[in-house]
């Protein structure tokens, strides 16, 4: 694999406060420098997935959502605010070839089995800040969108993998995203889920760009800590 840099142009800035218009890459690496940002991200999940959506998932000190995949294998891309720092919105990234929601617990959402490979990754736990005004949240999804598609360009990344509830679908769709069904829809617990694969490609980081008017990168690479590649396909 090659860096990021040979592969499509990011921003490399140092320290813990994002710019604006960017979202950081936070591993196992430089995991540390970003606890306050983590741990707000681990408070917006369980106060939507578990607070708003019922979903039945574990809380750890009747506060953050945390689960058995938030482990060191875990990429972040966090949206900070320029200002404090904060965490405005996020969302996990997991090599397939290793322990993952979708292969692990819902490999029957996808015909054949859940796709597994060094060049495909899952996406879960996109999340925004509870509170923040509708055309804030929004430019946070958009910047996460692209910052997906720019990270699986630098890394060698073919596709994603995810789930939804069929509900979302049309708002996932809307994204731009180049997706395709892995499978029919299945019923669970009266709601139909199904999964998805994303394909990633140059055509969609250009399509969703210009959408949305980036004039450059979004992803940001935190050079301040050398080893930001030691457990991603960003190695070279």
């Amino acid at each position: 694999m090659v860096a990021a840099s040979s592969t499509l142009e990011t921003a490399a800035l140092p320290g813990n406060r994002g710019p604006a218009e960017s979202a950081t890459l936070v591993n196992a690496a430089n995991r540390a420098a970003f606890a306050g940002p983590i741990r707000e991200m681990h408070a917006a999940r369980k106060q939507v997935f578990v607070d708003q959506l019922k979903w039945p998932l574990p809380v750890t000190d009747d506060a953050y959502e945390i689960d058995e995949y938030d482990t060191e294998d875990a990429v972040y891309l966090i949206v900070q605010d320029a200002g404090t720092g904060g965490h405005l919105g996020s969302v996990r990234l997991l090599p397939t070839s290793g322990a993952h929601l979708l292969g692990d617990k819902f490999d029957a959402l996808c015909e054949g089995g859940a796709p597994r490979g060094a060049d495909t990754w899952e996406i879960t736990r996109m999340v925004t800040r509870p509170g923040l005004p509708r055309a804030a949240a929004e430019r946070v999804r958009e910047q996460l969108s692209v910052a997906l598609i720019e990270y699986g360009l630098a890394s060698g990344i073919a596709r994603y993998t995810m789930m939804t509830h069929m509900a979302f679908l049309s708002a996932v769709l809307a994204v731009g995203w180049d997706c395709e069904p892995l499978g029919l829809p299945v019923q669970m617990d009266g709601v139909a889920v199904g999964a998805l694969a994303i394909n990633v490609d140059t055509a969609t980081l250009g399509r969703l760009r210009d959408k949305w008017s980036f004039g450059g990168p979004v992803l940001r690479l935190d050079l301040s800590h050398p080893a930001i590649f030691s457990n991603s396909v960003l190695a070279a």
